[in-house]
């Protein structure tokens, strides 16, 4: 990781922990957001921790396991981190899904959180 640029390896880093804490205990992802983060959840717009986390808790699983494809992040102008994921998902007993999501990390007070989210299954309708 050492040869990868700072942003790519806070990135990286986030994703794995954002992914490990969705998977194992959703109830703890409150602390990666901030009382102005907002949240895009399949079009449905969430806005603040308390949203975000009630809506991450109550999606209507047991069970989930999330795996990574490819994760992207890129340094912003004013010092944040862009970091888009791409992956499969597998709920309960339901099928394996693809999905997209986007995080904004921003350094406050020397803990990186997340301004913004951004998830969308990869369903595709071709009829």
């Amino acid at each position: 990781m050492g040869d990868k640029p700072i942003w790519e390896q806070i990135g990286s880093s986030f994703v794995q922990h954002y992914y490990q804490l969705f998977d194992n205990n959703r109830c703890h992802l409150g602390a990666i957001y901030i009382d102005s983060s907002c949240l895009t959840w399949e079009g449905q717009q969430f806005h603040g921790k308390e949203a975000i986390v009630e809506k991450i808790t109550m999606l209507p699983f047991q069970k989930i396991q999330h795996s990574i494809t490819s994760q992207d992040h890129q340094p912003t102008t004013d010092g944040c981190i862009l970091s888009m994921v791409v992956g499969q998902l597998k709920a309960d007993d339901d099928q394996i899904m693809g999905f997209h999501q986007v995080f904004l990390l921003k350094n406050i007070s020397d803990a990186w959180v997340c301004t913004n989210d951004m998830f969308r299954l990869a369903l595709h309708n071709f009829g």
